[in-house]
């Protein structure tokens, strides 16, 4: 068995609101941590058969760049629920609700 790990660093100002978002996995082929404005961390608790979430987006990101992370997440989304249950009606479903929000927020893609 292996074990390979994700490094994520939150920096926090004085009121402890993220500056920085900093993450590294040795798989992803970078010579240093890559910086990002925002994450979504979803885990599945089995024991409890719930979600575990931690969301965090740095003083930085902006309103336009939240609607377009959202729209790619749940578009990325609709990929992973297909590939892992092959609902290929129900991804499409959630597709077509992506084009609306995309749609509805001005989003250009």
């Amino acid at each position: 068995m292996k074990t390979k790990n994700i490094d994520i660093a939150i920096e926090l100002d004085d009121k402890d609101v993220p500056e920085k978002i900093t993450w590294n996995a040795l798989d992803a082929g970078l010579d240093k941590p890559a910086n990002c404005r925002a994450m979504l961390l979803s885990l599945w608790d089995n024991d409890n058969k719930q979600t575990l979430k931690l969301d965090l987006w740095t003083k930085n990101m902006t309103v336009d760049e939240m609607k377009l992370f959202f729209y790619e997440t749940l578009s990325t989304m609709a990929d992973t629920f297909e590939k892992s249950t092959k609902d290929d009606r129900m991804s499409g479903d959630m597709r077509d609700f992506c084009e609306y929000f995309a749609e509805k927020m001005e989003i250009k893609k």
